[in-house]
């Protein structure tokens, strides 16, 4: 999620273990290990664009992160606060780690929760960005703020907070599971032979979803609202994937086929060779659009090694699809 939901859901954990004796720097600690874990996308500085995307995620945003480095943490502040409460402090950490990946694994690009194991957990039930989820969490959080330590109110508030917010996580999980049977029922009426269908939601919001469907030698997009009166419609896009050539062979390349689950097309474009990774969709809801969100031109350095660049993204792109966006939640 983005960093203001983990900080908001990090200061409302950190209330919840230790509010109640050190009042508001509970929420201060809190907020700071919510945003630990999101660290990792320094490595972006220091290493190559597979790696990057490799290491987002992973360690930081696992269990054995947390068992590790909440101890830590809780020494180096019990060095200098008045409150010497090296367990409290460590359940502060434990708690405010632990559960920045866990909401995170419901994004779709998920977490390695069990890092060593190479398994990313990813629910794809709500987008990085959820004002529904993070502006009624951000209210609670500011009402308990105001109240003494001691107060009941302020327990009450931070509690209304986490529920509510935890309950509209699992309600995404249902709406989710909703959207997958209509997706299924529209391949079925229009039989489509398929593989297999990787649903998510639209950006800011959980009512428009869309899915990836792959078939034997083409993906097909599909957009669903739950304000939807006609049939779903998908819209194909070939795999492509004999175009690597002995590209394919690569050791880079594979690590970005294993990294985009699979789900990736290429495609030959003004004399360059693109990676197009399908789980985060497109930037235009335009019928053959090709500016995938995640999208990388595929070159050979000095050296002769694979190199992946990352396309650059016009703020107009944004804008342009928060409109089409709009339009097709009302929908079609």
């Amino acid at each position: 999620m983005d960093s203001l939901t983990q900080i908001i859901l990090g200061a409302a954990v950190g209330e919840a273990v230790l509010g109640k004796k050190v009042g508001n720097r509970a929420m201060l600690y809190g907020a700071i290990a919510g945003t630990i874990p999101d660290l990792d996308i320094f490595s972006s500085h220091f290493t190559d664009t597979v790696t990057a995307l490799e290491i987002h995620r992973g360690f930081t945003h696992s269990i054995l992160f947390s068992v590790i480095f909440a101890p830590i943490f809780a020494w180096i502040v019990t060095r200098y606060e008045a409150y010497k409460d090296f367990k409290g402090w460590a359940w502060l950490f434990f708690w405010a780690f632990f559960t920045h990946p866990l909401l995170d694994a419901h994004t779709t690009w998920g977490t390695q929760l069990f890092w060593p194991l190479d398994t990313r957990l990813a629910f794809k039930s709500i987008f990085v960005i959820d004002p529904l989820y993070t502006l009624p969490f951000l209210v609670f959080l500011i009402l308990a703020m105001f109240q003494k330590k001691t107060s009941p109110k302020r327990r009450m508030y931070n509690n209304i907070g986490l529920i509510v917010s935890s309950s509209y996580l699992a309600l995404t999980l249902v709406l989710k599971w909703i959207a997958f049977t209509k997706f299924e029922s529209a391949l079925n009426d229009q039989n489509i032979t398929y593989k297999q269908i990787d649903t998510r939601p639209s950006p800011l919001n959980t009512i428009l979803w869309s899915a990836n469907i792959e078939t034997e030698d083409a993906y097909l997009l599909a957009y669903y609202s739950f304000f939807d009166t006609q049939p779903i419609t998908f819209e194909a896009y070939k795999k492509d994937h004999q175009l690597l050539g002995d590209l394919v062979k690569d050791e880079k390349v594979q690590r970005m086929i294993t990294i985009s689950k699979g789900w990736y097309t290429i495609l030959n474009m003004d004399n360059k060779l693109l990676f197009n990774d399908l789980r985060f969709g497109l930037l235009s809801m335009e019928e053959g659009a090709q500016n995938f969100v995640f999208q990388y031109e595929i070159v050979r350095d000095e050296n002769g090694q694979v190199q992946f660049i990352e396309q650059e993204k016009s703020p107009r792109d944004g804008k342009k699809l928060m409109s089409d966006l709009w339009t097709r939640i009302k929908g079609n």
